[in-house]
């Protein structure tokens, strides 16, 4: 398995933007497709965005598609998530996920969990 830290969040008006940095340990992360996950009070975890770990496939929730970019960097062991146009909507605990799978969408597809950063978007 691999370890995950994320950093980055923070407090950020509407229409704002804020990089969420995801550092992972362990020897194998270029194996592991990496994912974002979010969860906002009072709601179920849900699914953001995955990038898959062999061709750099990407995969977006509707809600974020056009406004956030996932990239890795498998030299450095980071993923990190671009987010621009942000809205209050936006505002959650933001997860990075790791998974042996080729590609995932679904939380119970992760083998690996980071201890999430709060990203909060004020109006």
């Amino acid at each position: 398995q691999v370890q995950l830290v994320e950093s980055g969040g923070g407090l950020v008006q509407a229409g704002g933007s804020l990089r969420l940095s995801c550092a992972v340990s362990g020897r194998t992360f270029s194996r592991y497709a990496m994912g974002w996950f979010r969860q906002a009070p009072g709601k179920e975890r849900e699914f953001v965005v995955a990038i898959s770990w062999n061709d750099g496939s990407t995969y977006y929730a509707d809600s974020v598609k056009g406004r956030f970019t996932v990239s890795r960097d498998n030299a450095k062991n980071m993923v990190y998530l671009q987010m621009n146009s942000l809205k209050p909507e936006d505002t959650a605990v933001y997860y990075c996920a790791a998974s042996r799978q080729k590609v995932f969408r679904g939380a119970a597809d992760a083998q690996s969990w980071g201890q999430g950063t709060q990203v909060t978007v004020s109006s």
